[in-house]
């Protein structure tokens, strides 16, 4: 078993949502409650989790898990359920134009 950064998840969140830190070959990366992912230095990531850990920010949880490694990356290729992929802003306005010139 190996002890790396790498093979942590770190979970913290209350009972309405979640948020997970977890370190890759890039660096660190926060997953938030909707799916969208962060790229943190390991400063930030002590800054978002020491207020919980203290007990400064009430109702808030911190739980590590030691993950492993190929199991975890396979799993968040998937997206969460509820959670559809973003569309592209070019497509946004094409579909507007197009209604503005069925109207005239």
């Amino acid at each position: 078993m190996k002890l790396t950064n790498d093979r942590y998840v770190i979970l913290m969140g209350t009972k309405n949502f979640t948020e997970r830190y977890y370190r890759d070959a890039k660096g660190w990366l926060k997953i938030s409650a909707r799916g969208r992912e962060f790229r943190m230095t390991a400063e930030q990531v002590l800054n978002h989790l020491l207020p919980a850990v203290a007990g400064v920010k009430p109702n808030i949880f911190v739980k590590v898990e030691h993950r492993d490694l190929a199991k975890f990356i396979r799993s968040k290729k998937r997206r969460p359920a509820g959670i559809k992929a973003r569309t592209s802003r070019p497509s946004i306005i094409r579909k507007v134009s197009a209604r503005k010139n069925r109207q005239t």
